[in-house]
């Protein structure tokens, strides 16, 4: 009986732990050292909300390009912007004061400023304009098995997959870092992919590099699945290995 005790309370242990490689991040480290940084600039999608600002040779003939409070005052608030900036709509279109519908489609905000510049300049709107393109309410959404699930935004052009997931507070110990799964949206299309945390592969992914709108989802790992439906605490344990301790006396008087 002491023997089958004993493998009872081993199986139960083993099956409750993860692996050293389940949960050291990038164990393949040494194999990526000084690898080149892909930037990856994002595509302009529907509902994107855009603050552009537009600037001339004579200041004083840009004002009806852009947008400006009542009061004539600069907004410097972040929510106060997005009221007045420009929706792209599901078309991938902006409106854009006195150029009419402009096609944001296939465009980053570096190539809209382009645009524009040569529209304003080759129509004979402005002299030497200068165009400033900023995406105001770029977000990333990460969920499952971290610290502090939720959506954040950010204002960067260029945030990391690992950025993104310390704004949620890192992986739990119970989230399963060789499947991260990313879900994308391109083009009016979802696409979903797995990443693995725990090789530094991904410093050379297309996904190394979040887009806004990516929902990042950390999935439980084996030992946490297995608890959840087995032994979930210390008091479930204490429970479960009384059960199977009073069945085994019973069995064997």
């Amino acid at each position: 009986m002491k023997h089958f005790l004993l493998i009872m309370v081993a199986l139960i242990f083993f099956n409750s732990c993860a692996t050293k490689k389940e949960i050291l991040y990038f164990q393949d480290s040494e194999q990526y050292n000084n690898t080149t940084i892909n930037y990856a600039k994002p595509t302009l999608q529907p509902n994107d909300i855009l603050k552009i600002t537009v600037g001339a040779l004579v200041a004083e003939t840009a004002i009806p390009y852009n947008r400006i409070s009542p009061g004539g005052n600069v907004s410097s608030s972040v929510d106060l912007m997005k009221l007045e900036g420009y929706l792209v709509t599901e078309n991938n279109t902006i409106n854009f004061p006195q150029l009419g519908v402009i096609s944001t489609k296939d465009k980053t905000t570096e190539k809209l400023q382009e645009v524009l510049t040569k529209l304003l300049e080759d129509g004979g709107h402005l002299k030497k304009p200068t165009v400033n393109v900023r995406l105001l309410n770029a977000k990333v959404t990460v969920l499952g098995e971290v610290n502090s699930p939720g959506t954040y935004n950010f204002t960067e052009e260029s945030v990391t997959l690992l950025q993104a997931l310390g704004l949620a507070g890192d992986l739990t110990i119970n989230g399963k870092r060789e499947d991260v799964l990313l879900i994308r949206e391109t083009d009016g299309v979802f696409k979903t992919t797995h990443l693995n945390l725990t090789s530094a592969a991904l410093l050379t992914s297309p996904y190394y590099f979040v887009k806004p709108n990516d929902v990042i989802m950390i999935n439980p790992n084996g030992p946490k699945v297995k608890s959840s439906g087995f032994v979930g605490n210390v008091g479930t344990f204490i429970s479960v290995f009384s059960i199977i301790l009073s069945t085994v006396i019973l069995i064997t008087r």
